[in-house]
């Protein structure tokens, strides 16, 4: 079968590409040299996409004259370099633990360039945080009085901001398990976090929130409802500085729309069992066959999206109110500091994850299983499947008679389901042994966010290179450090 035809059949989901990742998966001699030294898998990254997102975030908020701070969302990848970049540009980070605080800490970064958002708050971590004033988001009355205790055991003003939730969006609310039900915001500072209030030692000084899902009206309604509050709350003297709009701002991986749309039709055709499996069990994706009929929705990040990051933030800061106001405008006009914390945006194109083939084979239904030496959680998140097509480096020269093949990539979990990809892949050969794949994009949230050391198997190795060429990859601080 041709490799145009197996790509009819198994169609293409084609990323977009950095001109860094290519000249690495199209050198062999450096893949080759940094297995010899570092084994497989690798996670390479590069810090130059890190600046170059965070100054077009920048750029736009200058356009509509807002004040405005730019946190890194650390935890969407744990790689120091990036820590160190922040520092260098002169933005901020967002740590949600006590190591990714500690780390930001031990190299002087400016405190008030940080942000604590940790889900859950210990007496170890909140001591650190006051001691060195860090802003830190409280979520519920226990953090609150956790806080308070511990800011007056030192006779000190805690710096805080609140976490609020509980958004009306078309008559309903939204939920999130996280923060204050802003519709019981109002009453919780005025009686407990003005100035005579029972928290006495917490200095309010904004709110925060961030979304679940990826909806632009949603993040906008949120935003003026924000706004409101801070307007009703500056009528009784208690004055809001900032308003942190969290993250989750939208990254495009994907070069054509088409393909996209493609892909979602035939793999719904392949669960109503009309045509051959697209990915392994005929794993639908979030889609399910009762029936004959086909239910539910695609439970993967949406990998094409027309409106990513700069431009998904444009859009939320000119949601208009009733009034015919924007977000942006009334920012201005209450005189309000925009906050955000990107981290899958700000880590667009900065990093891939590469592992070497071991072995071969064909399984009971006759499939063709492609082993690699990592494992499944070493490039994995909350998305059912990472819907992006791998670069394929073959480190031998081809030879007569090789055809093109679909494969499925597997890794070393003795588990049924430890499939790197659960969608089907057309290459151009059978790899072999020692030939390499390169997964393009991975860095936020794929890397870090779910690797296991099951089996006793160690975490991938981080390195890490600044700039195009000649590429210099030095193993990350916190392979050295932590």
């Amino acid at each position: 079968m041709s490799y145009n035809h197996l790509s009819q059949l198994f169609p293409p989901l084609t990323p977009i590409t950095s001109e860094w990742m290519k000249q690495v998966t199209g050198d062999h001699t450096l893949i080759n040299k940094l297995f010899e030294t570092y084994g497989s898998p690798l996670n390479l990254h590069n810090l130059e996409p890190f600046t170059k997102n965070y100054k077009q975030y920048a750029a736009l908020l200058d356009t509509y004259e807002l004040d405005y701070s730019i946190f890194f969302a650390r935890k969407a990848n744990k790689s120091f370099g990036f820590v160190e970049k922040a520092k260098q540009t002169g933005f901020g980070v967002d740590t949600a633990s006590f190591r990714e605080l500690k780390q930001c800490l031990d190299i002087a970064f400016p405190t008030q360039k940080l942000v604590l958002t940790a889900a859950i708050k210990d007496e170890s971590l909140v001591q650190l945080a006051l001691e060195n004033e860090v802003l830190i988001i409280l979520d519920n009355e226990d953090e609150c009085q956790l806080v308070n205790r511990l800011a007056a055991r030192q006779n000190i003003k805690a710096k805080v901001g609140l976490r609020i939730s509980g958004f009306k969006y078309k008559d309903e609310k939204l939920y999130s398990r996280f923060g204050i039900d802003i519709d019981d915001t109002y009453a919780f500072v005025s009686q407990n976090l003005d100035t005579q209030g029972k928290y006495d030692k917490l200095q309010l000084s904004g709110f925060h929130f961030h979304l679940d899902g990826y909806s632009i009206p949603q993040r906008g309604q949120a935003l003026l409802q924000t706004i409101a509050l801070a307007h009703k709350l500056k009528n009784k003297g208690i004055t809001t500085s900032f308003i942190d709009i969290g993250g989750g701002f939208l990254t495009n991986y994907l070069s054509e729309k088409q393909q996209w749309k493609t892909f979602w039709e035939e793999l719904k055709k392949a669960v109503r069992g009309e045509r051959p499996q697209l990915t392994f069990g005929n794993n639908g994706l979030g889609y399910e066959l009762i029936d004959q009929k086909i239910y539910g929705s695609p439970t993967v990040y949406p990998y094409f999206n027309e409106t990513p990051k700069a431009d998904f933030l444009e859009r939320v800061l000119t949601t208009k109110n009733k009034n015919g106001q924007t977000a942006a405008s009334l920012l201005r006009q209450r005189d309000i500091e925009l906050r955000m914390e990107p981290g899958r945006s700000l880590l667009d194109q900065t990093g891939m994850t590469v592992a070497r083939v071991v072995h071969r084979k064909k399984d009971t239904r006759g499939n063709w299983l492609v082993g690699l030496q990592m494992n499944r959680s070493q490039m994995t998140s909350s998305s059912a499947d990472f819907l992006v097509d791998p670069a394929y480096i073959p480190l031998q020269a081809s030879q007569k008679n090789e055809k093109p093949v679909a494969v499925y990539f597997t890794g070393a979990y003795c588990l049924e389901k430890d499939i790197i990809l659960k969608r089907k892949i057309v290459l151009p050969r059978l790899p072999r042994i020692g030939d390499a794949v390169a997964f393009l994009n991975t860095a936020g949230y794929m890397m870090h966010f779910y690797e296991t050391e099951s089996h006793l198997l160690k975490k991938t190795t981080n390195l890490m290179a600044d700039g195009n060429a000649p590429l210099q990859f030095s193993l990350d601080e916190t392979e050295e450090e932590y």
